[in-house]
């Protein structure tokens, strides 16, 4: 009897020994790439997402973002609140400034890992603005941004490092390779497609090209090209952060944080039996009819405190709550605009680009609205669901695959998850191809086989004499 226990058991146990050996298997990196080292490269630009530069006041410089860790466990975030004005797209970031890239938090990588790959796997140095490049040294260089700002006006200033770059290496025809992370990938396409041209005023999106012909590679990592429905969970109950969170009457003073909402194309909201809804989420009548955000009692009652409590007059309170509701409306045309903006077809493209991206973790994809006693409620998960139609797998219909942000759709820029559908024609999205890993959002800058194959992409060869002959 224990032979026949110990003999079921032995196919067991030889599994979770292939396992545990299995997993401790790793590329090594600079053995692979080490070769590459004599071939010239271009400059490589890292361009990290949403929370990922540092802000601190101009004054003291004190860190605002992402500060102490006391700051990110139990900050009210009030510090991240930009100085709105309905009137311009741009709101003001008073008194604070950008001083770098978040590498690391709370002893969490963030950045640090992708430049310590560039630099001991692939020999690149990190390169400094205005200071002149040497006959073939490799170079990284990061794009530390305000990523509460419009993403226009960023991609304005991505064009600006890169003609600095250019004048680094005293090349005026000089083409950068860039990494992008999660909304960092939306700046590049606008970028690409555009250059400094703000093309959300309008629309018509006369695609230039602009800063396309100064870019070779494009590396996508957790882009939401077709927006992120965490966006608006987000807005309608604030971002949480450590054990608080960033308020939505401060995420309404971002800009940047509107044009990460679903594409228009996208069925973002359904029924409680399954239905897709059509509502525009780019309307400020839906906001106010569901009234979330800054049209929530609750919220609107405590942005007229908050000015109270400066000492201002209750007419001062109510004015500027007013204001910032005329502020939240332009953001969302200029945010619909934005989307737009990326997807509408190009006329060629010049340059190459992958996309690296999660697609294990369930993601949400949908919110739904059900209907109660009195009105309607909006549910964010499937178990809020609480008039459950039979049949209705809700699970199925709230979740997609993705990497707990993204969902795999959205990385590649489709309108649905299912790859037999055609790509609806304002869905232009020119990938070369994916890469999938099994990673969730926040670590995907570490995945060793999403660094591997970054690394491959960067330095090989085959890819470029393949595009060039293309070209001919």
């Amino acid at each position: 009897m224990l032979w026949r226990t110990l003999h079921g058991l032995l196919p067991i146990l030889l599994l979770w020994l292939l396992a545990a050996c299995s997993s401790e298997i790793r590329p090594d990196l600079q053995r692979l790439y080490q070769l590459s080292n004599a071939a010239e490269q271009p400059p490589v630009i890292i361009v990290p997402g949403i929370l990922g530069s540092r802000l601190a006041r101009i004054d003291d410089g004190e860190e605002v973002w992402p500060g102490s860790l006391w700051q990110l466990m139990f900050s009210d975030y009030d510090a991240l609140r930009l100085h709105i004005d309905s009137r311009h797209p741009a709101p003001e970031a008073g008194l604070q400034q950008v001083t770098g890239i978040t590498d690391q938090v709370a002893g969490r990588d963030f950045y640090g890992s992708i430049i310590n790959i560039l630099r001991l796997a692939a020999g690149y140095l990190p390169g400094q603005p205005g200071q002149p490049a040497r006959k073939g040294e490799r170079r990284y260089y990061v794009f530390a941004y305000d990523w509460r700002q419009d993403n226009q006006i960023s991609a304005v200033k991505l064009g600006e490092l890169i003609e600095q770059i250019r004048a680094d290496y005293g090349n005026p025809k000089l083409k950068v390779d860039i990494i992008a992370h999660s909304m960092g990938g939306l700046i590049t396409r606008y970028y690409l497609r555009y250059g400094a041209l703000d093309v959300l005023e309008r629309n018509d999106f006369p695609v230039t090209l602009e800063g396309a012909r100064k870019v070779r590679r494009v590396v996508l990592l957790g882009t939401p090209s077709m927006g992120s429905v965490n966006s608006v969970r987000s807005f309608i109950g604030g971002f949480d952060v450590g054990l608080t969170q960033v308020p939505t009457d401060i995420l309404a003073t971002f800009p940047s944080v509107y044009q990460l909402f679903p594409h228009a194309l996208v069925d973002w909201i359904i029924s409680e039996n399954g239905t897709p809804l059509k509502r525009d989420i780019y309307s400020r009548r839906i906001w106010e009819r569901f009234q979330w955000s800054v049209f929530n009692p609750d919220v609107q009652q405590k942005v007229r405190q908050r000015v109270l409590d400066t000492g201002a007059a209750t007419e001062a309170a109510e004015d500027y709550l007013q204001h910032l509701q005329a502020f939240f409306g332009r953001q969302l045309e200029r945010a619909r605009r934005f989307s737009w903006s990326l997807t509408v077809p190009m006329p060629e493209v010049p340059y190459e680009m992958v996309v690296f991206g999660g697609d294990c973790s369930l993601t949400p994809a949908r919110i739904l609205v059900e209907k109660t006693a009195t009105d309607f409620a909006v549910r964010l998960w499937p178990d809020e669901v609480q008039n459950r139609v039979p049949g209705v797998d809700y699970d199925r219909l709230m979740l997609e695959p993705g990497d707990s942000t993204v969902t795999k759709a959205s990385l590649l820029g489709r309108v649905t998850l299912d790859p037999s559908v055609p790509r609806h024609e304002y869905s232009f999205f020119p990938a070369r191809y994916p890469i999938f890993v099994c990673e969730d959002h926040e670590h995907l800058t570490q995945n060793l086989t999403f660094q591997d194959n970054l690394l491959h992409f960067l330095l090989s060869r085959d890819a470029e004499t393949a595009m060039q002959t293309s070209q001919e």
